[in-house]
């Protein structure tokens, strides 16, 4: 357990609250991460509770940020953009907190990008993009990462397939 000093010196756990889950709860949580379409009867249905019950818990489950959103999951390729890949990006020791954040503000508006992970290890960013083709690719690597003051170095490894068991909120 991760332990954090006080002012007085005392040490005292550094633990994050997690709102505890009973077993309806939980199967909520796991019914909609595998269908976030489910209707609120079918939901009900699967879990062997009324309708006006499964509406106030799901409720109650957003209300205290358990979920976050729901969100439709989108077939990359039926956009025209069926390369995809993961790119480490480390950036330059120099100005690292003002790089940081304007890295990030810089590249996760860029249409390419599907996902923006601010990382501790050797590197800095992880970037999930799709792009249509290699050239495309290479466009986005030149113009977007490399040609950035901040950055030191890239890594571009291509996604053959993926599996996703949930969608993760963001940590802001």
């Amino acid at each position: 357990m991760l332990r954090m000093q006080t002012t007085s010196g005392a040490s005292v756990p550094n633990t994050v609250r997690t709102p505890a889950l009973d077993d309806v709860d939980a199967k909520i949580v796991r019914l909609l991460t595998e269908d976030g379409r489910m209707t609120n009867a079918e939901l009900a249905g699967r879990l062997g509770v009324a309708p006006s019950t499964a509406h106030a818990r799901l409720r109650a489950l957003v209300d205290r940020g358990v979920i976050t959103g729901f969100h439709a999951s989108v077939d990359e390729r039926m956009l025209g953009a069926g390369l995809q890949a993961i790119i480490g990006v480390t950036l330059r020791p120099s100005g690292r907190r003002e790089s940081i954040v304007e890295f990030a503000e810089r590249v996760r508006v860029l249409p390419p990008v599907i996902q923006v992970f601010f990382l501790g290890g050797d590197d800095d960013f992880l970037l999930h993009i799709a792009v249509a083709d290699s050239s495309e690719m290479r466009e986005f690597v030149l113009e977007h990462l490399s040609a950035q003051s901040s950055v030191a170095s890239t890594r571009t490894s291509i996604v053959f397939d993926y599996h996703r068991n949930s969608v993760a909120a963001s940590f802001h």
